[in-house]
């Protein structure tokens, strides 16, 4: 929610002028001056280092049950309400009542709209909800996450990024001959003659379609020789723990659940290193299901 300053309010405002009085406890035995255990009394005044504060006590069957500010007074940074005071104005005999005198901020509600409403804080909220890889979208269930991140300004295919959700993998599509095998979430893969490495990160069995991140890390992305290749051609690719195989569909160009493919391969939709880091946040890792919803807040003060 936009906080907004408004000259009109703040000149209005009141310094240590009291609007909310609570009942803690509503005590017994209180009357109105006509002798009624119901109705109202009023009057009371306000008692601390302001002046001219006043209010009315609403009284059910002997029982205080709410407190209205009559007239708000001004300079009060405590206050409080005696029981005898009560009763001077016709309270009865009641006794136990307990009352909280609500202080307002420095300078009166709406002196400082910034300072009162907290508009020190952004808060983002997210929820992970039917939006499952598998149906167009670019968030996959196939795997967990663990890292929680804002980036200002990120670029999607060399223009600023726009769209709702943006698939930050890359993918490589299967021929159908010979039939791929299956690959294993986060296992290392290799591809033949061009000694391109890389990490699973979802295989799509039904689009034969093997998603997958290239790192700065060895066994993730680059080789032992610290080289990071990209993986290209119809050369083979195999999974290190699975020992799957797939041959890239180099004749296959077309789009997919959302990802493009160009001779079989497609890239991610997120420009590498663009934009600016503004917040990030590792957590336990949360393995992620179709009929479960995440929701992650992030609350940043400027």
């Amino acid at each position: 929610m936009a906080v907004a300053t408004n000259g009109t309010v703040s000149a209005a405002a009141t310094d240590g002028a009291l609007d909310v009085v609570t009942v803690k406890t509503g005590g017994t035995g209180y009357t109105t001056s006509g002798a009624s255990a119901t109705g109202t009394i009023t009057s009371v005044p306000i008692r601390g280092d302001g002046s001219s504060g006043a209010c009315t006590v609403t009284i059910a069957s002997g029982v205080v049950t709410s407190v209205t500010v009559t007239t708000a007074g001004t300079g009060y940074t405590y206050g409080y309400i005696r029981n005898a005071d009560i009763l001077s104005q016709g309270g009865g005999t009641g006794s136990g009542v307990e009352l909280d005198v609500i202080i307002g901020p420095k300078g009166g509600h709406g002196f400082n709209a910034v300072k009162e409403l907290g508009g020190y804080y952004v808060m983002l909220n997210v929820n992970f909800e039917g939006v499952e890889s598998g149906s167009g979208s670019d968030v996959t269930a196939a795997n967990d996450f663990r890292r929680v991140a804002l980036i200002r300004d990120p670029n999607s295919a060399g223009s600023a990024a726009s769209s709702t959700t943006l698939r930050a993998t890359k993918a490589i599509r299967m021929a159908s001959s010979p039939t791929p095998g299956t690959f294993q979430v986060d296992e290392e893969i290799n591809q033949a003659t061009t000694g391109a490495v890389g990490k699973v990160v979802e295989w799509d069995a039904t689009n034969r379609i093997l998603y997958y991140i290239q790192t700065r890390f060895n066994d993730e992305g680059v080789d032992s020789n610290g080289n990071l290749t990209a993986f290209s051609t119809n050369a083979v690719v195999t999974g290190q723990t699975s020992t799957a195989t797939g041959t890239p569909d180099t004749g296959f160009t077309d789009t997919v659940n959302g990802s493009s493919f160009t001779a079989g391969y497609s890239v991610s939709e997120l420009d590498s290193d663009t934009g600016d880091i503004m917040y990030i946040e590792n957590r336990a890792p949360i393995t992620r299901a179709t009929d479960q919803t995440e929701n992650v807040k992030l609350v940043i003060e400027f």
